[in-house]
């Protein structure tokens, strides 16, 4: 099947390009860059065989399949459905602070938020909604846009001490669909290939995006753009510190429901959450008034709200501001020795 050999060769330039994009960095950085890759695959191949007729939303984006920016503070979950179809929706936030379902629609290449409901509309506890088909007279709804449609439930945690759950089932119970379908297996092969060859560029392109030891308005992520929450408001920034060398970050809050600060790899996965601190929320970090200080460093320099850079050169680092009351200002930021921060004041 032409459509394998396209995959195939895909994974074998994907991993030519990581090679040759790495090539002068060192050896930890260079196995980060392939398990990236492989992360990436591993995500793609977790949803490979999708079922309207029954769907499932699926664990997006865990630790073993980081795809561009995951995120541990909140947890996510993803089911593709179809818009002329009807579902019944059911869960528990758990601890979330917040909790939204959007249905995203896709159009002219593109992609945007065509509908959502949240955790304001359905109550606190567990909650039950239908999804598509007609609006019943009385319950929560959610319209589905018309053709196919990805459904996203996100849980926002600040500590994350008391995890939710979601299912999704149809109202109706489908007729089973052929064995395979030959004509969509080969279009799943080639999209696959498609999203494997862009890796490489995307970790690329990331290079220069910020300057080294700044922060960033980053506009272009808002509204849903790239299936991500329409209310969050990006700041991202990026750091390249030498050896003994940390990055402090100061700002002001704004009131807003949940806000966080997580860093990330150059290859656009966050770091080593499992076994170190890498994130911090509006409940975990120290905040003075509405002051906060973050410290980015490969050490713990002492009586402060540090974030474990995992000794990495340089990497990424990005706060979201979930339904913010207005724009969060741009953080300070300044590179210091982190000998001079464990030093009395």
């Amino acid at each position: 099947m032409r459509a394998w050999a396209d995959l195939v060769e895909a994974l074998r330039v994907a991993g030519e390009r990581v090679g040759e994009d790495t090539a002068q960095l060192d050896a930890t950085e260079r196995a980060d860059a392939f398990r990236a890759l492989l992360r990436g695959l591993h995500h793609q191949l977790a949803r490979f065989e999708i079922d309207r007729e029954l769907p499932e939303l699926v664990p997006f984006n865990g630790w073993r399949q980081k795809f561009f920016m995951d995120n541990p503070d909140t947890r996510y979950w993803v089911a593709d459905v179809h818009g002329d179809r009807q579902y019944r929706l059911t869960g528990h936030p758990g601890d979330a602070v917040y909790m939204s379902i959007t249905a995203y629609a896709t159009a002219s290449g593109g992609v945007s938020a065509a509908s959502r409901i949240d955790g304001d509309r359905l109550g606190s506890g567990a909650y039950s909604l239908l999804v598509g088909g007609v609006q019943p007279d009385d319950g929560a709804w959610l319209p589905l846009p018309e053709g196919n449609a990805q459904l996203w439930v996100r849980h926002f945690h600040d500590d994350g001490s008391r995890r939710g759950w979601c299912a999704i089932e149809p109202v109706t119970s489908p007729e089973a669909p052929p064995p395979i379908d030959p004509a969509r297996f080969r279009h799943q092969l080639r999209r696959l290939a498609k999203t494997i060859e862009v890796m490489p560029a995307a970790f690329a392109a990331v290079e220069g995006q910020v300057a080294p030891n700044t922060v960033h308005h980053w506009a272009e992520m808002t509204g849903g753009a790239a299936y991500t929450e329409p209310g969050i408001h990006y700041l991202r920034g990026a750091w390249q510190l030498e050896p003994g060398e940390a990055l402090v970050v100061e700002g002001e809050t704004v009131p807003c429901r949940h806000w966080n600060v997580l860093l990330y790899s150059r290859f656009l996965n966050s770091l080593d959450y499992r076994h170190r601190r890498v994130s911090l929320t509006g409940a975990t970090a120290r905040v003075d008034g509405r002051r906060y200080r973050f410290v980015l460093a490969a050490e713990d320099p002492g009586d402060v709200d540090w974030l474990d850079t995992e000794g990495r050169a340089a990497g990424l680092f990005m706060l979201r501001w979930l339904h913010a009351e207005r724009p969060p200002p741009l953080p300070r930021t300044s590179v210091c020795r982190i000998d001079d921060l464990r030093r009395p004041r």
